[in-house]
């Protein structure tokens, strides 16, 4: 159990801003914020924000406004006054230390919301999707970390574990009778109750591999030969100059790693060093540095010229990468400069984009922006191929991955122990097991180390 006493914070990051916002919940709410606004008489009507002048024991520190929302009725289901002031960093300090002064303690990271949940006011998947909700970095990420937010992931867990509660009476009922030889729990019917919850689990832990995508951004690595126009692909991506071009091979020998939002979905585009035979030690370390983060994106562009290879030459420098590389990532072969190849080779460029033709391999000219078009479309489609699954859940943390995998073997468990005929206890362990690691995704299961390690992730004034 946690000490309620009363926390205080910065609610925005610190810096200079037009405004600040400080944040208090605990006990001691109302005493504090009449003892840093004494010209405040009377205490506001709930979530109602009023004009306070602030001090301190040296005097006036500002003018800002005051909002009061007395528990449980507040973010945190204890008293919560915010108090917004300039945002000048003497001011967010002094203002921090003037509420210490009238017996705040400063909030541990990610604070407010752990009181948020032990109060109640979320579960524990609930309380993951705020920190997720203030890291995202995309349209889809934003969307999902809302989803889940909103509670229909942990209704689904929870309507999973309730099923579950359901079983284990019914086989633990049968153990109460167990001189009498009575089942409770149809078996026939058991079976098919635990394929479907089996069947969920399945959904849940495959939408992952999207939701990590989003979540984290996909990565994707250029990889090819020296003077392919890798670099020159990277910068037309980002519109900007952020690798250096030249036509002397070798000339990148480490990765350059920028990220870019597309389809509302954030990619990281990896330029890797030149793939070639070469007697330079350093440059060889930036190859073999390029096979390795290759063989750790999701997505592959593996980039050649068009002036040079021929289509089935540059299939076989595909599968030659495929079988270094393995096969996780998805190999897009891309066929550059196809502004320099003669007309007839490649089919025409309408309206400054490569019509992409109907085999494999894409034909773009990154220096003149033909096809990049149709390429950014391959990436967004190449993720939404990801999600697979008919439902908008979609699962974005690996704890929670980790726990349904748990439950889905201790499920699996129990099927074969039906099929097999083991006795009723056997059975309600592997049932009892189920719940509690489900339960331990919304915090109906929790233990301190886990709820530290949670929390401890967020920032301070969450």
């Amino acid at each position: 159990m946690y000490t309620p006493d009363t926390i205080a914070a910065l609610s925005t990051a610190p810096g200079t801003g037009a405004i600040a916002v400080v944040r208090i919940s605990g006990p001691d709410t109302q005493q504090i914020m009449h003892a840093v606004a004494p010209s405040m008489l009377l205490t506001p009507e709930p979530r109602e924000a009023v004009f306070v002048r602030l001090r301190d024991a040296d005097g006036a520190v500002d003018e800002g406004l005051l909002t009061w929302f007395p528990g449980p009725h507040s973010y945190t289901g204890e008293d919560v006054a915010e108090i917004s002031v300039h945002g000048s960093p003497y001011i967010q300090q002094r203002m921090l230390e003037a509420l210490l002064a009238a017996g705040a303690r400063l909030a541990m990271p990610g604070e407010f919301t752990q009181r948020a949940f032990l109060n109640k006011k979320l579960d524990l998947s609930q309380a993951e999707a705020v920190a997720d909700l203030i890291a995202s970095g995309s349209q889809a990420a934003h969307k999902l970390a809302l989803q889940q937010l909103r509670g229909g992931y942990s209704k689904q867990i929870e309507g999973l574990r309730e099923q579950l509660i359901s079983l284990s009476a019914l086989v633990e009922l049968e153990l109460d009778f167990g001189e009498e030889d009575v089942q409770f729990a149809d078996r026939a019917e058991l079976t098919l109750l635990l394929d479907g919850i089996v069947a969920v689990c399945d959904t849940l832990i495959g939408s992952f591999r999207y939701g990590n995508a989003v979540k984290q951004g996909v990565p994707v690595a250029i990889v090819g030969a020296p003077n392919s126009g890798k670099s020159t692909l990277l910068n037309a991506l980002l519109e900007e100059d952020r690798a250096i071009v030249s036509d002397v091979p070798g000339t990148t020998r480490d990765t350059v790693e920028e990220t870019i939002s597309l389809g509302g979905v954030l990619f990281r585009f990896i330029d890797t060093a030149g793939i070639r035979n070469t007697q330079d030690t350093v440059e060889k370390l930036g190859i073999e540095r390029s096979y390795k983060r290759a063989a750790e994106a999701s997505i592959v562009v593996l980039l050649g010229d068009a002036v040079t290879l021929s289509e089935g030459a540059f299939r076989t420098q595909a599968d030659m990468l495929r079988k270094r590389i393995g096969e996780g990532p998805v190999i897009i072969p891309v066929l550059n400069k196809a502004d320099l190849v003669p007309s007839g080779q490649v089919q025409a460029v309408k309206n400054g984009r490569a019509v992409m033709e109907a085999k494999p391999v894409m034909h773009i000219s990154a220096k003149n922006g033909a096809g990049l078009e149709d390429l950014k479309d391959r990436f967004v489609e190449q993720v939404r191929q990801l999600n697979t699954g008919e439902s908008d859940i979609v699962v974005t943390n690996a704890r929670h991955v980790e726990a349904l995998t748990n439950a889905r073997t201790a499920l699996l468990s129990a099927k074969g122990g039906v099929e097999d005929g083991i006795s009723g206890e056997l059975l309600a362990t592997d049932l009892r097991q189920a719940q509690f690691h489900l339960g331990a995704i919304t915090g109906q299961i929790t233990v301190d180390d886990l709820l530290g390690s949670i929390f401890s992730r967020f920032c301070i004034g969450k």
